[in-house]
């Protein structure tokens, strides 16, 4: 008899090819979250079969609690040793395909005991052009794990390289409209709100940007479904940001600029977040401060001295994404 690997060696097509443009990222996450699901209503990987009606029930209530309900059940069957479950999600059908014991998910195979860690080298997918002023882009979702990881990882890199280089966050979003709450981010409305407010506190006091999104990261975060709309202000307070300019950003001139970002995710490609892009070069290197460091100082055409100082190596998240 095959092995459960063995069984599932060749994968489904990728559902990404099946969606519309800006939708591979909620597809993406719900490749994600199935996941967790697994784990969580499997006790671990434990062997046992979960029944097509339960994982099917389960699965759809657990996304719905994940990106803020309109997911529904289409149908489901089973297959060899998957099941095929179909769900819709913004008007688009969406195939998810799990194996029958909870091992493994489909958007080619990852096996739940595989390490997904990677080197802290600067090894990149594409030769960084050089420049006088390396211009590095930091695309992330404001409550993805992996994106506060990587923010985090890269905020001493930005400590010892902001007068030399150019720093940018951008943000992964879908702009339906003109108003705010045509803005979609894959954490729901919240992060949309969140990473608004980001872009609005970049453009009227750009030398706070890092210390406010380290301050999210650490105390709003963990709490933001509950509390980010106390917590963001006392943030924004501690480092003498006007809540009030910045609300008045958010009805004014913050959906154009997401707009903007939304643009440049396209024109790089950019398939999840984190992703970094130096001077035009998308960086596929290890996650570490000193990795990041490297990369960006290889991207200069005469590197400073502080280049010669080492940051931390220790890794962050690995190749997980949003």
């Amino acid at each position: 008899m095959e092995s459960a690997k063995e069984q599932v060696e060749t994968p489904k097509k990728s559902v990404i090819s099946k969606i519309p443009r800006h939708n591979w990222a909620i597809t993406t996450y719900i490749l994600g979250v199935l996941l967790i699901f697994l784990v969580i209503n499997n006790g671990g990987i434990t062997g046992k079969t979960v029944s097509e009606s339960k994982a099917s029930d389960g699965l759809v209530s657990y996304l719905n609690s994940q990106v803020g309900g309109g997911v529904t059940f289409v149908s489901s069957k089973s297959d060899g040793s998957l099941y095929e479950i179909t769900v819709s999600y913004q008007g688009q059908e969406i195939p998810l395909y799990v194996t029958k014991d909870g091992k493994y998910f489909v958007q080619g195979v990852a096996p739940l005991t595989a390490s997904t860690s990677t080197t802290n080298t600067a090894s990149t997918s594409a030769e960084i052009p050089k420049s006088d002023k390396p211009k590095i882009e930091l695309f992330v979702m404001s409550f993805c794990p992996y994106g506060v990881q990587a923010e985090q990882l890269m905020k001493p890199v930005y400590d010892l390289l902001k007068d030399k280089a150019d720093f940018n966050i951008k943000f992964i979003v879908n702009v339906g409209g003109t108003t705010l709450d045509s803005v979609q981010s894959l954490h729901g409305a919240l992060e949309a709100q969140e990473n608004a407010r980001q872009v609005c506190i970049n453009k009227y006091y750009p030398d706070k940007l890092w210390d406010y999104i380290t301050e999210i990261d650490n105390t709003c975060y963990p709490t933001y479904s509950k509390d980010i709309d106390i917590c963001w202000k006392k943030a924004a307070a501690k480092f003498s940001i006007d809540t009030a300019k910045i609300e008045n950003c958010l009805k004014s001139e913050a959906v154009t600029i997401l707009k903007e970002h939304e643009g440049l995710t396209d024109k790089y490609g950019v398939s999840g977040s984190p992703t970094i892009v130096i001077n035009g070069a998308m960086y596929s290197g290890g996650r570490s401060a000193d990795a990041f460091k490297q990369a960006i100082c290889s991207a200069f055409n005469n590197a400073p001295a502080e280049c010669e100082k080492t940051l931390s190596t220790a890794s962050g998240a690995a190749a997980g994404n949003c």
